[in-house]
């Protein structure tokens, strides 16, 4: 909290009085500056850093960067055109415009780090593991997690977060086989096991609903 306040002393106000024009986003000490051009980038960037060093802080080298927001209207080529911001990558996709047709835009999704927190997170707690549970009660446990996630990555890009949560199919595939002897050296059919689950029960785990909506 002490840390938050004293950027809003050293960043933020000194962003709203230094540079008005350019709008900015800070959560804690990552923060995204919207400059015009390259020029206003670099020279922001060079007064930052002397503002920083003003109140005793540095930038992080490697995680400050000019980014080039590449999309239909911004064709230029530039060696950085992607950053991480809150668990989302923004970067250049396939997208469909105002008027229906396949275009660029620079939107989020669900970033690659995000994925692998979230795949460490469900090994962490073990519920895949729980051979005990029947296939109800182990979708009762995971379904505040597989929402929480939904809920939060699930706004931009669901087809990326979809692609991600294919790693609780994955690990119910594994679950199923130790759980059930007639599965367990039968890989194939322990996915197609899943896939008639899927097909009686398309709401029995939370994150199978996300594959209907995945194309948004």
């Amino acid at each position: 909290m002490l840390a938050n306040l004293f950027l809003h002393y050293a960043f933020d106000r000194w962003m709203q009085k230094s540079y008005p024009d350019v709008p900015f986003e800070r959560y804690a000490d990552d923060a995204i500056c919207h400059c015009k051009s390259e020029a206003q980038a670099r020279r922001l960037k060079r007064e930052l850093e002397a503002r920083l060093a003003e109140c005793k802080l540095d930038l992080h080298p490697e995680k400050t960067k000019i980014v080039y927001c590449k999309q239909a209207n911004r064709r230029a080529d530039y060696p950085i055109c992607q950053f991480d911001f809150l668990g989302y990558t923004f970067r250049p996709r396939s997208v469909m415009n105002r008027m229906g047709k396949l275009s660029v835009g620079f939107t989020p999704a669900v970033s690659n780090k995000a994925a692998r927190a979230m795949r460490q997170a469900m090994r962490r707690k073990g519920l895949l593991r729980r051979y005990d549970l029947d296939l109800n009660d182990l979708a009762d446990q995971t379904r505040p997690i597989l929402r929480g996630w939904m809920q939060y990555y699930g706004r931009f890009t669901r087809s990326a977060l979809a692609k991600a949560l294919r790693a609780v199919d994955a690990a119910l595939v594994h679950w199923a086989r130790r759980k059930y002897k007639s599965l367990q050296r039968h890989k194939a059919r322990a996915w197609v096991w899943l896939a008639g689950v899927k097909s009686r029960q398309p709401g029995l785990f939370a994150h199978w609903g996300i594959e209907a909506t995945a194309g948004r």
